[in-house]
């Protein structure tokens, strides 16, 4: 039987006598590839769907989003300079509990929320390919487009990608230049006296939501913005001195991130009608191109959000099929997804395994014409990953029962409890205003998962009784 149960991070990352990974990353690096992994997808896609919930008030979501993230983020800093190990929330779950069901579902959550995110981004991925090559096309083409993307992300993962953090500077400056292109051409469009500020403050709901609850729901959307700050946590054994600069690197990234988010929506909605903002998939390229119409620059945006939300599904789509991967070699999953390609050393069962899925969601969700998909898979992360987030925070309360050896951060009583709080609010359906798509796709695939927990029991516990 003990073949059968899931592997304690605390194995997985100590290497049982492997050295010890190298230490590369300073404050800069850290610093870079924080904003670099929550830059992407969110802000360039769904900041009309945000505005269409609220109306010009569109900055307000976004900064409620980030107050959010930067509790939770003071119980990652906890147990991130507590625990300096990969494996993030996985290994801080299974320290405070020991359910390895448990843990199991925090590491088959966080992979899903991956193709989720990555499904989103090839759906935004074609809408702004058509719309930078000037392409009248309709769901249709559009649909066809995203999937053959995600088939390019396929053969790209299969054949193997050098990961570098040093790279990670030059994708993130990719992605921070199409944000700081809306905003200053946004700024030319207001000085010039054609802006609208008078949007910026207007709050525009469907009849059948409060003013509370569609800021709750667009709350809900903003929140896959503002996600990735938790994925440097994985990054701790490779950093130097991670109790002293993952403090200061984390509550700067995210205070770069947030601010830039909302200065990017109150540009929005102050260039851009929301009517006309909220039916674009590419948001910001319509801003630009009605601050600038006849700038060069205004074209090229497109094309900056491409390079951006494809850097988003690739990266999600490798750590997607790396989790499952060690799941599948640890024996918590079906053992053939941990098969690896004998040249190219990439683990190719679990590549196309996770890819599959990413189809399904991405044709699922494209089949009626009127879907908000990108909002939909977004919103899906977004309630997968604030599930795993009400859970550190309490791992941060459990685990105070251990005394570290070093010092390190403390969050405090109050923030981790307002942290599980308001995590959870903007989980449950009746507060949170999400619509019931979101649960039924987590839904499916967190059943998926445990079928396939619940064979792979079947069979060792087979193969166990064979062997006595």
């Amino acid at each position: 039987m003990s073949q059968t149960r899931p592997p304690s991070p605390t194995e997985e990352t100590s290497g049982g006598g492997e050295p010890s990974l190298k230490q590369v990353m300073g404050p800069g690096l850290l610093l870079l590839f924080i904003i670099g992994d929550i830059l992407g997808t969110g802000i360039y896609a769904l900041t009309g769907q945000i505005a269409g919930e609220v109306g010009g008030a569109a900055w307000l979501p976004f900064a409620i989003a980030f107050a959010v993230a930067l509790i939770t983020a003071c119980s990652y800093l906890e147990l991130v300079t507590k625990y300096p190990q990969a494996a993030g929330a996985a290994l801080y779950v299974h320290k405070a509990f020991g359910k390895h069901l448990l843990t199991f579902l925090v590491c088959f959550a966080v992979m899903c929320s991956g193709i989720t995110s990555a499904s989103a981004a090839s759906r935004a991925f074609a809408a702004n390919l058509a719309t930078g090559f000037g392409l009248e096309v309709g769901n249709g083409v559009i649909l066809l487009i995203a999937l053959a993307f995600m088939l390019l992300v396929l053969a790209v993962n299969l054949r193997g990608v050098g990961e570098s953090v040093k790279i990670n500077v030059v994708l993130t400056a990719v992605e921070l230049s199409g944000l700081l292109i809306v905003i200053l051409i946004s700024l030319y469009f207001i000085v010039g006296g054609n802006a609208d500020f008078s949007r910026v403050v207007t709050f525009e709901t469907a009849s059948d939501k409060s003013v509370f609850l569609a800021v709750s729901t667009a709350t809900s959307l903003a929140f896959f913005a503002m996600v990735g700050f938790e994925d440097s946590v994985n990054m701790a054994e490779e950093t130097k001195n991670p109790a002293r600069i993952f403090p200061r690197m984390m509550f700067t990234g995210l205070g770069i991130t947030g601010l830039i988010y909302v200065l990017v929506s109150i540009c929005a909605v102050a260039v851009v009608p929301v009517g006309q903002l909220s039916d674009s998939e590419t948001p910001l390229a319509t801003v630009v191109q009605t601050a600038a119409p006849g700038f060069p620059i205004a074209d090229l945006l497109p094309f900056i959000s491409m390079f951006a939300v494809a850097n988003s599904a690739l990266i999600n789509m490798l750590m997607a099929s790396r989790l499952l991967y060690g799941m599948g070699k640890q024996g918590v999953l079906p053992p053939f997804l941990a098969k690896v390609h004998p040249r190219r050393r990439t683990p190719q069962a679990a590549i196309v395994f996770t890819t599959l899925i990413a189809l399904g969601l991405i044709t699922y969700v494209s089949l009626s014409p009127d879907s908000p998909v990108v909002s939909l898979l977004g919103g899906t992360t977004s309630l997968l990953l604030l599930a795993v987030f009400s859970l550190v925070n309490v791992s941060v309360l459990v685990l105070r029962r251990e005394r570290a050896e070093t010092e390190h951060f403390r969050a405090g009583r109050v923030l981790p409890v307002v942290g599980t709080i308001t995590c959870l609010y903007l989980v449950l359906p009746w507060s949170s205003g999400r619509p019931s798509g979101q649960y039924e796709i987590a839904g499916v695939l967190l059943a998926l998962g445990l079928i396939l927990w619940v064979v792979t029991w079947f069979t060792h516990k087979k193969e166990n009784a064979e062997t006595r």
